[in-house]
């Protein structure tokens, strides 16, 4: 059967619903003020990246009269109008709920704004505080015939000044781009916290910059632009391709211009005409402009006003191994959930390798490692210590580009192998491999991760990391390395799939294999967890199994172009997303496999690919089939199974592509609290609930 354009969601539109449910978040009375705060900074974080990036790429196709469709048949221009006005509307929930949490926030000591009504001492704090920090940094320009526009760069905050001339009453403008190394905000001294914006400080002591000058008016606004990076064919080196690159991204087309609500109508048009606004989207906001730079305003000192202090556990297992890894993993495999276990087992795996003088060969991809990297420090070791390191380093890795190159510097100055992967694909796998000489020959120790190798994300983000020494999946890992660094295409692995290569058929195997199941009348069932769903093809590979009976719950925490709950598409599908104060981040499959009772005989993966496309196609990644029964009851029962259970944190889509919360249950559940307060996976924690499974849940139509 052939599937409709109306059988699919936008995927740009799927988005912003999904930053609409991180934005719901502030507005959560559950949670402290200063983490509302958070949500709010993040939507607008996401915002960001969203029309530097995906708004920009259909900007480009736009420009160009590409008429490239989407899944739900639309045009670049037609997608582009309708995101104009979602984005709006999106736009003024945040400042409605940034208004709100400033009101709120306010009457418990912490204000953000409200410069108007300082004492003298803080304005004359203030006042010394612009002479000494700022006045020294910004620098007035002109604009007029003999002085050029100055340029803007991406994410470039900037006030523009309405002047007249006390000699002469001439009239111009004057412009004050504010430097990026300055705060976004600057907290007044005294106990009682208060937030003046950067912009707010320089209009406020604009007459110390225009001696001579009466000031008719001002306006704040920003600037964001084209910041993706294509790759050329013929690039020939990747290392210098990319220096330019970074370079070339801060000059990028503008794609959104945001304005203050009152901003001089002739400056307005000043902006307009020099900026080049082709395809941009403007907003005028009577708000803070920048919404994202709220964040360094979480970070305040008050603990009564953010979630309580909680601490991740290390693994009991390696523990009882007296810390040794290594026994550990020999004795059994290990699957560890991150946060609520401690990312150091992983950098003291490496650690520990660096250190063992059996250890002869380590290899590890990196993605997204961080600006404090103790992964890159131990990979340093492991080299220095005399280590045959190889280290994957992927400079495709938006926005950590930069960083990835300064990794791969040191890597190679400490005498790692630095490899950088595919042209055209990005390395996206989280592999790490340890080969160690033990009695009897060499042993290979593997680590695969759902998440990257990324400490600080690590605490936020829920991944899953599986340490295994299974002969099978070693060899895989070292015919995924040789893929990756000399070209070399495995013929067959032995348990890994692998993309581009045969990851997509694998799971199009075991979903055709529930299809079998159900026309045979066995049980049929499909559990996912993914953070986006959008790939056409495996989305029309569910619905086949849907109409063949299988039962589907997926849990797809951000975009999902899947329709479920249509009859005779997707009635069998549940969709459902969890938004809390953990990021959804692992990515989980499983299977019942013809059995009503599958336990351990259900097939279980972990992967680090979504079902997007682009994990699918054109980047190397991973799915991990989990054989070890303890490890595998440890997936599907306690990990995927809370995710089914989770009540308080989850929202159900609907055929017409709304989500609404869970709502009030008789026995709500919160999947981040039970991890947080229960014993960890790989201390044999015990499963969530007597008398509950995955099958007598996920069987139960509509059952989440």
């Amino acid at each position: 059967m052939d599937f409709e354009p109306e059988h699919f969601f936008n995927r740009e539109l799927s988005w912003l619903a999904f930053n609409e449910r991180v934005l719901a978040e502030a507005r959560n009375e559950r949670y402290p003020l200063l983490e509302r705060l958070r949500f709010l900074a993040i939507s607008g974080s996401n915002f960001d990246e969203f029309m530097m990036i995906r708004v920009a790429g259909l900007a480009g196709q736009a420009q160009r009269k590409i008429d490239s469709r989407s899944l739900d048949d639309r045009t670049p221009a037609q997608q582009l109008s309708d995101i104009r006005a979602a984005v709006r509307d999106l736009e003024s929930i945040q400042q409605a709920s940034l208004e709100d949490l400033r009101i709120r926030l306010a009457e418990q000591g912490v204000q953000i704004g409200h410069e108007g009504k300082l004492d003298s001492a803080s304005s004359r704090w203030l006042k010394e505080y612009f002479l000494e920090h700022i006045a020294p940094v910004i620098t007035p320009q002109a604009i007029d015939p003999a002085h050029p526009f100055p340029f803007v760069s991406n994410q470039g905050i900037g006030l523009l000044f309405t002047l007249t001339r006390l000699a002469d009453k001439a009239k111009l403008f004057e412009m004050v781009l504010i430097p990026g190394s300055l705060p976004r905000f600057v907290r007044l001294p005294g106990e009682q916290a208060v937030y003046i914006s950067i912009e707010s400080i320089i209009v406020r002591h604009a007459r110390l910059i225009f001696p001579g000058f009466r000031v008719d008016g001002d306006g704040a606004f920003r600037v964001l632009r084209d910041s993706d990076i294509e790759i050329e064919e013929d690039a020939e080196d990747l290392v210098r391709y990319f220096r330019t690159a970074i370079q070339r991204r801060r000059r990028g087309r503008v794609i959104l211009l945001e304005l203050e609500r009152d901003f001089d109508p002739g400056a307005e048009q000043l902006l307009r005409e020099q900026l080049v606004l082709d395809n941009a989207i403007t907003i005028k906001t009577r708000g803070l402009i920048g919404i994202s730079g709220l964040s360094c305003i979480v970070d305040e000192e008050r603990p009564d006003l953010k979630f309580e202090a909680f601490s991740p556990r290390y693994p009991e297992r390696i523990l009882e191994h007296d810390g040794d890894c290594f026994a550990a993993i020999r004795e059994k495999d290990i699957i560890i959930q991150h946060p609520y276990e401690s990312f150091e087992v992983v950098v003291d795996f490496l650690h520990q390798a660096a250190n063992d003088p059996d250890v002869v060969a380590i290899k590890q991809t990196l993605y997204r490692a961080g600006k404090q990297s103790a992964v890159i420090a131990a990979l340093i070791a492991a080299a220095e210590a005399g280590k045959s390191v190889t280290a994957v380093v992927e400079l495709k890795a938006r926005f950590d580009e930069e960083q990835n190159l300064l990794w791969a510097s040191q890597l190679e100055r400490a005498g790692v192998q630095v490899i950088y992967g595919f042209v055209d694909w990005k390395t996206h796998a989280k592999v790490s491999m340890v080969v160690r000489r033990e009695e009897g020959g060499y042993r290979t120790y593997c680590h695969f991760g759902t998440g990257n190798y990324h400490p600080v994300t690590a605490r936020i983000y829920t991944d899953l990391s599986f340490f295994t020494a299974d002969p099978k999946l070693g060899r895989d890992a070292a015919s995924l390395f040789n893929f990756v660094t000399g070209y070399v295409e495995p013929r067959r692995t032995e348990m890994l799939a692998i993309s581009p290569l045969g990851l997509r058929d694998k799971l199009y195997e075991c979903i055709d294999q529930e299809i079998a199941n159900a026309a045979e009348g066995r049980p049929a069932a499909i559990w996912v967890k993914l953070n986006a769903l959008t790939d056409g093809r495996l989305i029309s590979r569910l619905y086949k199994a849907s109409q063949a009976g299988v039962s589907i719950v997926l849990v797809v925490r951000g975009i999902c172009c899947l329709r479920p709950g249509v009859e005779g598409l997707s009635e069998n599908i549940t969709v459902k997303s969890i938004i809390g104060r953990f990021l959804e981040h692992s990515r989980i499959w499983a299977f019942a496999n013809g059995y009503a009772m599958p336990s351990h005989r259900a097939r279980v993966f972990i992967s680090s690919a979504d079902g997007m496309s682009r994990n699918l196609d054109r980047r190397v990644e991973t799915l991990v089939p989990i054989k070890n029964r303890t490890v595998h009851d440890q997936v599907l029962q306690q990990v995927l199974l809370a995710n089914l259970l989770d009540t308080e944190q989850s929202w159900i889509l609907a055929s017409d592509g709304s989500y609404s919360r869970v709502g009030e249950v008789e026995k709500p559940f919160n999947l981040h609290r039970y991890f947080m307060t229960n014993p960890s996976l790989s201390g044999r924690g015990a499963s969530i609930a007597a008398g509950l499974d995955v099958p007598k849940l996920a069987l139960r139509r509509g059952a989440v």
